[in-house]
């Protein structure tokens, strides 16, 4: 028999299912407290999404308890965002969109060609050509989908064995440090600041009740914020293509990573060097952490072992 809880949830759409989550995310990573304002615009700004599903979405959590609405002032945490675990860990067991799931986990296994058809995969996945093509054209926003002529589709070059992944942090490791010795590198202080309490509060304890899945986003928004005060597009452009290929991977394998402290710990020692304007050992400090990540995962080849 099915929770009320379950039934709710089951009531959301996709999107919807999504924005909810990543609202749970932010709320953990910045540590939110009793009280503490979820302004929807500013929600929607940084999720990437309109105001209508981060309206249903907050609507949603007051259901579970998490949020309270105010009809004249908006919505407001109504428990400590690290005390509703229980809460937000259904919403990360299926961390994306099932059908998007599915074709990244038989992409990476390698069950599907390089180029295909939509009818081929409507067949396969056996869903509607509205439903495929919405998953399709937000592959095709990532940067891992190419439209062909007609109804055909190419998959592009993607992290999908050993040797691309440690292709991926080589690369990383030679643009991301170019990035802090730029001459246009520019660290704007509220965002450091923001950084540094959200990375404080994982190091101190969020490490030990944030999911994977959680803790990948926190991580990505410290390296492309980074790349952001570069000052040089390209730069920043890369640091997110690479953040989105790795998620395929970091998801496929999210129920079996480990949380790890020292990550946010690595974090901090770089922020504190852009904050004391000594770029040249921050970006010593950011090479040295991504080739300590390239060696902990890229030699774990199990990463890669199909799941059954």
């Amino acid at each position: 028999m099915r929770s009320s809880e379950d039934t709710t949830a089951a009531a959301l759409t996709p999107l919807q299912t999504r924005v909810t989550r990543e609202i749970l995310a932010l709320a953990r990573r910045e540590d939110l407290a009793i009280g503490d304002r979820l302004a929807e615009s500013i929600l929607a700004e940084k999720i990437g999404t309109s105001r209508t599903p981060v309206n249903v979405a907050l609507h949603h959590l007051v259901t579970l308890g998490v949020v309270y609405h105010d009809a004249n002032r908006g919505f407001f945490m109504a428990k400590p965002a690290r005390d509703v675990t229980d809460v937000a860990a259904p919403f990360f067991e299926e961390p994306d969109d099932p059908l998007y799931l599915k074709i990244a986990e038989d992409r990476l296994a390698h069950r599907l060609p390089d180029v295909l058809s939509e009818a081929d995969l409507m067949r396969q996945y056996e869903v509607s050509r509205s439903e495929l093509r919405r998953v399709l054209s937000r592959m095709q926003e990532e940067g891992w989908l190419e439209r062909q002529v007609g109804h055909g589709w190419q998959f592009m070059p993607i992290i999908d064995s050993v040797d691309a992944y440690e292709e991926s942090y080589l690369f990383r490791a030679a643009i991301e440090p170019t990035g802090v010795m730029s001459p246009t590198f520019s660290a704007n202080r509220v965002e450091l600041e923001e950084l540094r309490r959200r990375q404080r509060f994982i190091a101190e304890s969020g490490y030990l009740s944030m999911n994977s899945v959680e803790l990948f986003e926190a991580n990505s928004e410290f390296h492309e914020t980074i790349a952001k005060w570069s000052g040089n597009r390209f730069i920043a452009q890369s640091v997110r293509r690479m953040d989105r290929l790795r998620r395929l991977v970091e998801y496929r394998q999210a129920r079996a990573r480990k949380p790890r402290q020292e990550q946010a710990l690595e974090h901090l020692a770089i922020l504190d060097a852009i904050a004391q304007h000594d770029l040249l050992r921050a970006a010593a400090l950011l090479r040295d952490h991504i080739e300590g990540a390239r060696r902990a995962k890229v030699h774990a080849q199990e990463i890669f072992t199909p799941h059954a």
